[in-house]
C-alpha cells in the first residue's frame, strides 16, 4: 500500500527584504525627484538673467551702475532695465505720435528687398504670439498621422483661410483646420497639416497639459485624464465617455 502524501503547497514568492541599501536608494531617488525640478528651474533663471545682463549692462554707463556704489554685483539688473525699457517703448507706441513714427519706419523697412520680407514675417509671428487674440493654439487634438491607424497629438491653430480653404472646399473636404503636430521632446519643431474638421478629434486636456505630454515623451499625463473605452477597435476613435470628442459635437 502506498501512503497518502500530503498535498503540495505552492511556494510563496519571497519578499525582498528592505535593507539599508534599499532604503538609501529610495531616499536618494525621492530627493532627486524633489531637487531636480527646483534645481533646473533655478539654473534656467540664473542663466537667463546672466545672459540678459551680458547684453544690457554694457549699454549702461559705468557711473549709473549700482555696483559701483554698493560694491555688490546685482545679478538681474539687466532684466529690470529691459522690462522698464520695454514698458516705455510700449507706452510710446500706443500714442498717436509713436504710431506715426513706427508706421513711417515700417513703411521704409518693408520696401527693402530682403529685410522687408524678414521683418514682415517676424512681426506677424510676434503679433500672433503676444497679442490677446484668437490666433493661438487654443485646443489640443488627435489626428490620424502619419498613416491610418496611428494617432498623432497636435494643436489646432485655427481654420484654413484663403486659397487653402477654397481648394479644400472644392475638393469636397469641407472646412479644414490648420493643425500643428510637434515633435518630441522639442515641440518648437513639427509639421503643419491641413486636416478636414471631421477628422480632427478635440481633446479635453488643455494645451499646457498636451505640451507636457509631448515634451515628456508620453510619460507625463494630466491628472484629470479621462478613461478611454476599451471597446474600440481598429482606427476608430473612442466615443462617449472618452478622452476625445469629435468636433461634430461642438
Amino acid at each position: 500500500m502506498t501512503e497518502d502524501l500530503p498535498p503540495l503547497r505552492p511556494e510563496r514568492p519571497r519578499r525582498r527584504r528592505s535593507g539599508p541599501i534599499s532604503a538609501l536608494r529610495a531616499s536618494f531617488l525621492t530627493g532627486l525627484i524633489v531637487i531636480a525640478p527646483v534645481g533646473i528651474t533655478v539654473w534656467l533663471i540664473w542663466t537667463l538673467t546672466g545672459w540678459m545682463d551680458s547684453w544690457v549692462l554694457p549699454l549702461i554707463p559705468p557711473r549709473w551702475r549700482p555696483e559701483n556704489y554698493i560694491g555688490i554685483d546685482l545679478r538681474g539688473l539687466g532684466v529690470v532695465v529691459f522690462l522698464i525699457f520695454t514698458l516705455l517703448i510700449g507706452w510710446i507706441a500706443r500714442g498717436w505720435i509713436g504710431r506715426g513714427v513706427i508706421g513711417a519706419g515700417e513703411a521704409l523697412v518693408t520696401r527693402m528687398p530682403i529685410i522687408g520680407a524678414v521683418y514682415g514675417g517676424l512681426k506677424q509671428i510676434a503679433e500672433t504670439i503676444f497679442t490677446q487674440g484668437d490666433d493661438k493654439f487654443d485646443r489640443a487634438c488627435l489626428i490620424e498621422y502619419p498613416r491610418k491607424g496611428l494617432w498623432g497629438l497636435g494643436f489646432v491653430a485655427g481654420n484654413a483661410k484663403g486659397e487653402i480653404a477654397r481648394r479644400g472646399t472644392a475638393a469636397g473636404r469641407g472646412n479644414c483646420l490648420a493643425v500643428f503636430v510637434p515633435t518630441t521632446p522639442n515641440p518648437t519643431s513639427g509639421f503643419l497639416l491641413f486636416v478636414p474638421e471631421t477628422d480632427v478629434h478635440i481633446l479635453d486636456m488643455s494645451v499646457e497639459d498636451a505640451a507636457k505630454l509631448v515634451i515628456s515623451g508620453g510619460l507625463v499625463y494630466p491628472s484629470d485624464n479621462l478613461s478611454i473605452s476599451s471597446g474600440s477597435a481598429g482606427s476608430e476613435m473612442p466615443r462617449g465617455n472618452s478622452v476625445v470628442k469629435s468636433t461634430e459635437s461642438r
